[in-house]
């Protein structure tokens, strides 16, 4: 037996002890990937970008998104029947919620009232209440693979990749009906809405571009030409550039929105598959299926990191609010607009607190008091507006320029 140093012995007590304890506690937001042939979660701390915890989920997890507050994950399972409920607070699955069979993609209203849940097996979309826990309508699409809602949420457009009849399949929102099926040539693999919802991108199978749909009229512009097998298009609010994961080169594409023409080229992992913006806006995670890993790419030009995660990384969701702001409310007096929705929806403050509203979006906002009180009719990008709240009361307010953009303020005694 080897004798170990007091010092040495009291480090080996902390590690066994660190490695035994629960999830580590994340400094900053964090990411959340989906291992498909682990059928796990990796949650990585964004700030420290290291991984603090790997969590059992549904089999084949093949979709992530998190709620706009930042306190809930949903993952799909798609080797399962289920999508897996992840409390963002305590990084622990809390429930199954039963789908249908070959769950896949899934996209999120901006209030976070409803996720969308394309379920291929069973040849539909599902529409889960998130506050209830359950699927509530269906609406039948054949082989629905992705789906995107447009900021307005008025919409969904759905990826159809059944044999001999590709299309989007476009849903009513409001009515839960199919309102118009566009054809295509080729398979559809992901579509995703600019921040500012003029623009739907879309991949396809075998097709080394990526098609832009023109939202206001349904009609193809021209496309955005990149390397072999683009998967994921994306612009966000607050970069200048769009982005695609280009899978053959192993790279992420930025090109001009405008334009549609190549910016530059980053090199990632092997076989990247998914991306998603920093709560920041400074840098992009994307995961890479074939090296089983995350590049953190620094927009500014910054050294690109890579983080180690489970086997074959597909979905990537980072949190753009941390759960513990969402979860202690009570105590902000900073909202922010982006997304064409108000983060955090609710907020509980003391009377004579002053609030102030961040407009982090593409687009005008604006604020309305149902009470008359005062407000805003133009917020502009990049803009805010503060008031102070004098009385207790509940003051539920509108954005003036999207009324279906809702939010309330909770003004407690002192």
């Amino acid at each position: 037996m080897i004798a170990i140093p007091g010092f040495a012995r009291i480090l080996v007590v902390l590690s066994a002890l660190a490695a035994s304890a629960g999830p580590a506690l994340a400094a900053g937001p964090k990411a959340y990937v989906g291992n498909f042939k682990d059928s796990t979660v990796s949650v990585i701390d964004t700030a420290s970008e290291r991984v603090v915890a790997t969590l059992p989920v549904a089999a084949g997890p093949d979709g992530i998104v998190v709620t706009p507050n930042g306190r809930t994950v949903f993952v799909s399972g798609s080797g399962a029947a289920a999508v897996s409920e992840i409390d963002a607070a305590s990084d622990r699955v809390t429930r199954a919620i039963d789908v249908g069979k070959g769950p896949q993609g899934l996209a999120m209203t901006a209030d976070g009232k409803w996720l969308l849940v394309a379920v291929n097996g069973d040849d539909r979309v599902a529409f889960v209440d998130t506050s209830a826990h359950g699927v509530s309508a269906t609406v039948p699409v054949p082989k629905p693979h992705t789906i995107a809602i447009r900021p307005d949420g008025r919409q969904a457009y759905v990826a159809s990749q059944e044999p001999g009849h590709f299309a989007l399949v476009v849903i009513d929102m409001a009515t839960r009906a199919v309102v118009t099926q566009i054809p295509l040539d080729k398979p559809p693999r992901d579509l995703e809405f600019g921040h500012d919802g003029k623009a739907l991108y879309l991949t396809l199978a075998g097709v080394p571009a990526v098609q832009v749909l023109d939202a206001a009229t349904n009609q193809w512009g021209a496309p955005i030409p990149t390397g072999v097998s683009p998967h994921i298009a994306q612009h966000f609010a607050g970069m200048a550039n769009g982005a695609v994961v280009v899978q053959g080169p192993g790279e992420v594409l930025l090109f001009d929105p405008a334009t549609r023409a190549a910016v530059r080229s980053i090199g990632v992992g092997k076989q990247p598959h998914w991306l998603d913006l920093s709560a920041d806006g400074k840098k992009l995670w994307v995961s890479n299926e074939g090296s089983n890993d995350v590049s953190v790419v620094d927009l500014g030009g910054g050294a690109m990191h890579t983080v180690v995660v489970g086997n074959a990384p597909r979905k990537i969701a980072v949190q753009h609010v941390a759960a513990s702001e969402g979860a202690h409310a009570g105590a902000s007096t900073h909202v922010a607009i982006r997304n064409f929705a108000f983060e955090p929806a609710q907020i509980t403050v003391k009377a004579g607190e002053r609030v102030t509203w961040q407009n982090d979006d593409g687009a005008p906002h604006g604020l309305v008091f149902k009470d008359g009180s005062a407000g805003v009719d133009l917020l502009l990008p990049g803009k805010n507006f503060s008031r102070a709240f004098d009385k207790p009361g509940v003051y539920d307010y509108v954005c003036s320029v999207h009324p279906y953009m809702t939010a309330r303020v909770t003004v407690a005694a002192r």
